[in-house]
């Protein structure tokens, strides 16, 4: 056994980096409680002591060595119990380490098992967590499934550590384009913003300050290839890459590809922008349940608007007034209230009766059509 000790102090020394003397005194300790029990000895004045060169241990009570063949087997007992919660613990804060400053990074991991929804992945040197929340929607998995995950998350309180990952940020579509497209590793092309709705659709806004270089086909690939790669990892996950532009209305024009525009009126001050498309390209600026357009939203951070020439005026006056909004106009005009003046004059309780419309927007409207009359008047 002492042999044996020492293999292990000297193991955990050079291999796990854990100091010798307090693997020592953490043995120590361990033994004057575990020979307390054994003796039933409640003095302060037993002591333990262990050879460092021979890895004998003795227990002494008033400077009197007592060891006995039974300390010795508790003794035996007990240092391995330490040694082994040491290694643990050197395991652990390995493990630790190792993932600590991988937030934020792509790994690979390979599907172990399922908890309760949750996907527990094999990494190279640990564990991962793949939280039902965080898995993509409609994404199947299956076991020894190869799969590319975000890290969230470290928790030290696991054992060993728990990695937290995701398949549903954004960052990890941001991560692949690094991986797969050496423009952007190189800082020749940036990724603006990512709007995603994990498992279905992503919108990608892509830029580069060198004109030479076009930012959409570095993110393809020639014949696709480089997006088709990040599409596969995703599981078919359809991704649009848009151009960026500082022109909002060529930006969100980009965004509502491929859907034809007619044209696009901007609300500054509301962060609101009108989209007109023709009547046939509605269902397609609109897409499958409000999806193009609310990515595209999310994308360019205006609040659009899609409407056709039939379901508002391209000329009609209210869009004209600042503080009135594409929405708020429709449903106006569709009660009635087509004209700023008949707006002007309108009582807060008249324009109340119109559907959608509440107190506090009615005084609003009815406000600023009086200064826009006002404005106009002089």
């Amino acid at each position: 056994m002492n042999e044996e000790l020492l293999l292990a102090l000297e193991y955990l020394g050079q291999e796990k980096g854990i100091d010798k003397q307090r693997l020592i005194d953490a043995i120590e300790a361990a033994m004057i409680t575990a020979a307390k029990k054994v003796m039933h000895v409640e003095k302060d004045d037993l002591e333990i002591e262990f050879d460092i060169n021979t890895g004998d241990i003795s227990v002494h009570i008033e400077g009197k060595n007592v060891m006995s063949q039974q300390l010795g087997r508790i003794a035996a007992q007990t240092a391995k119990q330490v040694i082994m919660q040491k290694l643990r613990e050197a395991e652990k804060e390995t493990v630790y380490e190792e993932y600590k400053d991988k937030v934020g990074d792509i790994l690979s991991g390979i599907v172990h098992r399922v908890e309760h929804g949750d996907i527990i992945l094999e990494l190279e040197k640990a564990e991962a967590l793949l939280p039902r929340s965080e898995q993509g929607r409609g994404e199947a998995y299956r076991q020894r499934q190869k799969l590319k995950v975000f890290v969230l998350e470290v928790k030290k309180t696991g054992k060993p550590p728990l990695v937290i990952v995701s398949r549903r940020r954004s960052e990890l579509i941001k991560r692949l384009f690094e991986i797969e497209v050496p423009e952007i590793q190189e800082k020749l092309v940036e990724i603006i913003t990512v709007a995603r709705e994990a498992g279905e659709r992503t919108k990608v806004a892509v830029h580069s300050k060198q004109e030479n270089i076009d930012p959409v086909g570095s993110c393809v690939g020639m014949k696709g290839i480089r997006v088709k790669n990040i599409v596969d990892e995703l599981g078919g996950e359809k991704v649009d890459i848009i151009r960026y532009s500082e022109d909002a209305c060529e930006y969100i024009k980009a965004a509502l590809n491929p859907a034809q525009i007619s044209e696009i009126k901007l609300f500054k001050k509301e962060g609101k922008a009108l989209v007109i498309v023709p009547k046939d390209q509605l269902s397609i600026a609109i897409g499958k349940h409000g999806q193009n357009v609310r990515l595209a939203s999310q994308l360019t951070s205006w609040e659009i608007d899609v409407r056709s020439p039939e379901e508002l005026s391209e000329d009609s006056p209210l869009l004209k007034v600042e503080g009135i909004g594409p929405k708020i106009a429709a449903t106006l005009g569709r009660a009635g209230y087509s004209g700023v003046e008949k707006i002007a004059c309108s009582s807060i309780e008249d324009l109340t009766k119109v559907e959608g419309v509440g107190a506090r927007t009615a005084e609003r409207v009815i406000k600023a059509a009086k200064a826009y009359l006002l404005s106009k008047n002089e």
